[in-house]
């Protein structure tokens, strides 16, 4: 079991995820990754933002958790800096890792009910959280 940190990125009514093919099935994910020796929850979710999305992050707050082979901690970011789907860590750059392929992408907040969003109960928070 590992903790995770992750980010939930929202502008124009889009919220920033990962695309992932693999196996034969394509799903989203919010940015984000295990938690490092000596790091926290949202140091995490700084790091992965600026390796998965190439994007400079200021965690606004803690959003929600979901308990997955560990805590998982999702907040709510906003973007300082950087170019959207400009990441260079290890998922890009190291092919040899054959776990599919990654893509940073904006997805409306409406569809977030209708896509294979994994965990499901975050995306359909952030939609209620937004539309409400």
């Amino acid at each position: 079991m590992r903790d995770r940190g992750a980010v939930v990125i929202i502008e124009n009514k889009k919220v920033g995820l990962i695309k992932r093919e693999r196996e034969g099935s394509t799903y989203y994910v919010f940015p984000g990754g295990g938690v490092e020796e000596g790091e926290t929850p949202d140091q995490t979710a700084r790091r992965e933002a600026f390796e998965e999305l190439g994007v400079i992050v200021k965690i606004k707050r803690l959003f929600t958790t979901f308990e997955h082979d560990g805590i998982q901690y999702y907040y709510l970011a906003e973007r300082l800096d950087g170019t959207f789907g400009s990441g260079s860590g290890d998922e890009y750059v190291d092919r040899s890792r054959d776990r599919g392929s990654y893509t940073p992408v904006w997805v409306g907040i409406e569809r977030l009910s209708t896509i294979d969003l994994r965990p499901r109960q975050v995306g359909l928070k952030v939609q209620s959280s937004v539309v409400n």
